[in-house]
């Protein structure tokens, strides 16, 4: 299967889930992630703003901007930079995104964790975007920890790679995970071949 026609059933299988799926998972997935030992040492989390075809994130980026130091991604020509969020900054941006709003981008460098969307994963971390790039290009900037989250639906057999493509470490869904519960946070992130 092309990564187009991927791309293709993969929305038609989420666009089958109620908002109420949707939320369970959500919540489940993020559940994982606030009991590993990676999450509760990390200080400067990267989420996303999701899309209606994404696992939700709005709540929980409110939730961890009391926990954490929050920031989120805003397009930016071919790249994303980014921006510590406040409550009440967003604005529909590119690609009818929310983003943040400000002058205030930082470095990627500074960032412990990404949490990385995707319209669809395999279980070693690779990722099928939207086909822009804009993922590739910015985890090349960083040695964050990245943790891959979607729906159950969204994890497939194999993700069809390039050589430009970079995995996520670890993968987090409602009925599967890669996160364990103890993890050296210094650890590098897979790299392809």
């Amino acid at each position: 299967m092309t990564k187009k026609e991927l791309r293709k059933t993969i929305k038609a299988e989420v666009a089958q889930l109620s908002i109420e799926e949707k939320t369970l998972e959500a919540n489940c997935v993020f559940s994982h992630i606030e009991n590993s030992d990676l999450f509760k040492r990390c200080k400067n989390i990267m989420l996303f703003a999701s899309l209606p075809d994404e696992i939700p994130t709005h709540a929980i980026i409110e939730r961890w901007a009391k926990l954490k130091n929050i920031f989120l991604p805003r397009v930016n020509g071919d790249d994303l930079e980014i921006i510590k969020f406040r409550p009440g900054m967003l604005h529909k941006g590119s690609y009818d995104i929310m983003e943040p709003e400000g002058t205030d981008t930082v470095s990627p460098e500074i960032l412990d964790l990404i949490i990385v969307p995707g319209v669809a994963f395999d279980r070693k971390g690779n990722r099928l975007g939207r086909g822009k790039g804009f993922y590739d290009r910015f985890l090349s900037q960083t040695h964050a920890a990245t943790i891959a989250v979607c729906f159950d639906c969204q994890l497939v057999e194999q993700i069809p790679t390039e050589p430009h493509d970079l995995p996520a470490q670890f993968v987090v869904t409602k009925s599967f995970k890669t996160l364990p519960l103890n993890h050296d946070s210094n650890k590098q992130r897979l790299q392809t071949q």
